[in-house]
């Protein structure tokens, strides 16, 4: 495999950081390649702005979508995500490492999606779903929670992690092309013993190896849906996401 982390934590002794040195450890060990954006070290800018391209489109109105698409045709994005863009096309397999802040990403690892995951070279026009421009690689969460896992059940104070996750899952990554394997969530590391933490590393260390062999999260492809884009007659609505295994380290 080759693959791409995009590790998102600004404490490089942080337990995301000790899965970052797991996962480049343990791939690298099977005989893989791998790359890793730390966003946090290479000071990204997670603000889209005109800096993101070194030639206008239109220099008296920023329209983003136009911006990309010409940037993308004719080669004028910054260097900073052209660079991404590159690693993008060289991997086959996306981990994305990151602590789960209000619910959703990291700000510096969403302005990452916002700025690199751009009109014309992730989605755009048909261009989304199976047909997204990432399409024919996997991905993949690994993150941490500051609850446990019983307040992330269907049942928990702060709701279903599955429904958490699916704007990420669904709306980024499988919307841009990839096809998403289950989640691998490790559950408040920071109230956990040293041992209990050594023995969520060794089970990252397993799910890393078995990513060639997993099957991806379902989702519905473009012909169960009619023109309105709700599922068409007769078409189970099925669960999202495979719950049996889905996040790893239920304890």
């Amino acid at each position: 495999m080759k693959v791409l982390i995009v590790y998102a934590h600004p404490e490089p002794r942080s337990f995301n950081g000790a899965m970052r040195d797991v996962a480049v450890d343990t791939l690298r060990g099977g005989g893989h390649e791998v790359i890793v954006s730390d966003l946090y070290a290479m000071g990204f800018n997670p603000v889209v702005g005109r800096g993101d391209f070194t030639r206008p489109a239109n220099a008296d109105v920023f329209r983003l979508a136009a911006e990309q698409r010409r940037a993308q045709d004719d080669g004028t994005y910054a260097k900073d995500i052209a660079d991404e863009h590159e690693k993008l096309r060289w991997c086959d397999t996306l981990i994305l490492q990151f602590p789960l802040f209000w619910f959703s990403l990291p700000a510096i690892l969403k302005g990452w999606v916002d700025r690199v995951m751009g009109v014309g070279f992730a989605y755009g026009g048909s261009m989304w779903y199976e047909n997204g421009g990432l399409r024919g690689r996997r991905a993949m969460l690994s993150l941490t929670t500051g609850g446990p896992p019983s307040i992330y059940g269907p049942r928990g104070r702060n709701g279903d992690i599955e429904l958490i996750l699916w704007p990420i899952q669904n709306g980024i990554l499988r919307l841009v092309g990839f096809d998403v394997l289950p989640p691998f969530v490790a559950w408040c590391p920071a109230r956990l013993s040293s041992e209990e933490r050594v023995v969520y590393l060794k089970e990252f260390k397993e799910r890393l190896l078995e990513i060639p062999e997993t099957p991806p999260i379902f989702f519905h492809e473009s012909g169960d849906y009619g023109e309105d884009n709700s599922l068409m007659p007769g078409v189970d609505p099925r669960p999202r996401f495979q719950r049996a295994g889905a996040v790893a380290g239920s304890r």
